[in-house]
C-alpha cells in the first residue's frame, strides 16, 4: 500500500479522537445547563452528591459488561487524586456559575488549558509546539475580549464577584484534571474510569452529607439524574479521546465549550449573548481549529498505543 492510499484513513485515524473530545465537551455544557438549574433549586451539594452517585450506578452495568475491569496501583492512585481534584473543582465551579451567567462562566474557565499545557510538559513530559501554544494564545485573546465586554460594564454584585474568584479557583484544579485525565487514560480503559471516577466522586461528597445536603423535589431529581446521564456520556467520549491524542492537541477544543454554554444559557436561562462575546468566540474557534490541525502533523509519527 502506497502513502497515497494510506492517507485518508491515517486522516480520519488522526480525526476521532477530536470528533470524540468535541462530542465530550458538548454533552459536559449539557449537564452544566441542567445542574446549574438543579443547584439553583436544591444547592450545589445536593446536586453534585446525587449526579455522581446517579453515574455510579448508570455505569456499574457498562463496568459489568465490559469484564469487571479492576484499576492497577497505578491507575486508582490516579483514580483516587482526580476524584479528589473534581470535587473540589466542581464543587467551585457550580458555586460560581449559579451567580454569573453560563458563557461568561465557561469564558473565565478557560485559562484552565492554558495552564494545563505546562502541566502537560511538567508531568507527562510533553513537548509544547509553537502551533499548540498559537491555538491556545488565540483562545486566551478570544476570553479577554469577552471579559473586557462583561467587566467593562461595572455592574458586578458582590454576588457575582465571589461567583468568579470561585471559577477562577476551580479553573486551577481544572488544569491539573485535564492533565490527570490524559494520564488516567493511559493507565485504564473509558469504562473503568467512568466507575471508578463517579464511584470515588460520590464517596467524597457522601462523606460530609450530613452537613450539607438536602431533600430534593421531583423536578429537581429528575433534573440530576439527566445531569449524570449527560456527565457519564461525557466521560465516556473524553476518556477514549484523551487515550488516543495528546492534551495538547485535544486542549484547545475545550474551548467550544464557550458556543454550547452561550447557546444553553440563553435558551434554558434567557442569558442574552454581546458583540464582545460573539467576537471573542470567533478568535476561539479559529484558535481550535489550529490546534486540530496540529493532530494531523503528530499522526505522522510514531506514539506509543494507548493502554486501553
Amino acid at each position: 500500500m502506497n502513502a497515497a492510499s494510506a492517507s485518508p484513513t491515517g486522516d480520519r485515524s488522526a480525526a476521532l479522537p477530536i470528533l470524540a473530545v468535541v462530542a465530550g465537551i458538548a454533552t459536559f455544557s449539557a449537564m452544566d445547563a441542567v445542574i446549574k438549574g438543579a443547584s439553583l433549586a436544591v444547592g450545589v451539594y445536593t446536586a453534585l452528591l446525587l449526579r455522581n452517585g446517579f453515574a455510579a450506578i448508570l455505569t456499574f452495568p457498562l463496568w459489568l459488561g465490559a469484564g469487571r475491569p479492576k484499576p492497577s496501583r497505578a491507575a486508582f492512585r490516579v483514580h483516587l487524586q482526580r476524584a479528589v481534584i473534581t470535587s473540589a473543582m466542581a464543587t467551585l465551579f457550580f458555586y460560581g456559575l449559579v451567580r454569573i451567567p453560563m458563557a461568561e462562566g465557561i469564558a473565565i474557565s478557560f485559562v484552565a488549558p492554558i495552564i494545563a499545557l505546562y502541566f502537560a510538559a511538567l508531568l507527562l513530559g510533553e513537548t509544547i509546539r509553537r502551533r499548540a501554544v498559537l491555538a491556545s494564545l488565540l483562545g486566551v485573546v478570544g476570553v479577554l475580549v469577552i471579559g473586557a465586554g462583561r467587566f467593562g460594564s461595572g455592574a458586578y454584585s458582590d454576588e457575582a464577584v465571589a461567583g468568579t474568584t470561585a471559577i477562577l479557583l476551580s479553573a486551577v484544579l481544572y488544569a491539573i484534571n485535564l492533565v490527570l485525565q490524559r494520564k488516567q487514560a493511559l493507565l485504564a480503559g473509558p469504562v473503568e474510569i467512568a466507575q471508578f471516577q463517579n464511584l470515588l466522586t460520590a464517596l467524597i461528597f457522601l462523606g460530609v452529607s450530613p452537613w450539607f445536603a438536602a431533600v430534593p423535589d421531583k423536578p429537581s431529581l429528575l433534573l440530576i439524574l439527566a445531569g449524570a446521564v449527560l456527565a457519564t456520556m461525557a466521560l465516556l467520549f473524553l476518556s477514549w479521546g484523551y487515550a488516543r491524542a495528546e492534551a495538547q492537541v485535544l486542549l484547545p477544543i475545550e474551548y467550544t465549550g464557550f458556543l454550547w454554554a452561550a447557546l444553553l444559557g440563553w435558551l434554558m436561562f434567557g442569558e442574552r449573548l454581546d458583540l464582545p462575546t460573539v467576537a471573542g468566540a470567533i478568535l476561539i474557534v479559529i484558535g481550535c481549529s489550529i490546534g486540530a490541525r496540529n493532530a494531523k502533523v503528530e499522526s505522522q509519527s510514531p506514539r506509543r498505543a494507548p493502554l486501553t
